[in-house]
């Protein structure tokens, strides 16, 4: 059974980082493109990353140069580690996979989600 469960969420001040981890299981990540997108309260859910199974990554504009996706295939887990965190990263971020295996762009995958997790919080406040 495909699950993605995901752990790292909490409050930062703005400027400070967080790594939020996303543990898959009924996969393996050699197998499937998995990623992050996040959404905020009355929002639409927004393309934050992802990476096919071949490592090729993409970003959202708006995470750019701030964020990074990278993953463990020996613990089958992805990890997002975000850095210069601003109040408009508030969000629950859930970690997702489109059951391809890329490589896509965040726009394409972002569209064609089957399955994704229960969702981390995040919260960038002064």
């Amino acid at each position: 059974q495909l699950q993605l469960v995901e752990s790292g969420g909490g409050s930062v001040q703005p400027g400070g980082s967080l790594r939020l981890s996303c543990a898959v299981s009924g996969f393996t990540l050699d197998f499937y493109s998995v990623g992050w997108f996040r959404q905020a309260p009355g929002k639409r859910r927004e393309g934050v990353s992802c990476m096919s199974t071949s490592g090729i990554a993409d970003y959202g504009d708006s995470v750019k140069g701030r964020f990074t996706i990278s993953r463990d295939d020996a613990k089958n887990t992805v990890y997002l580690q975000m850095n210069n965190l601003k109040p408009e990263d508030t969000a629950v971020y859930y970690c997702a996979t489109d059951m391809r295996p890329g490589p896509n762009n965040l726009k394409t995958w972002l569209g064609d989600l089957a399955a994704w997790g229960q969702g981390t919080p995040v919260t960038v406040s002064s």
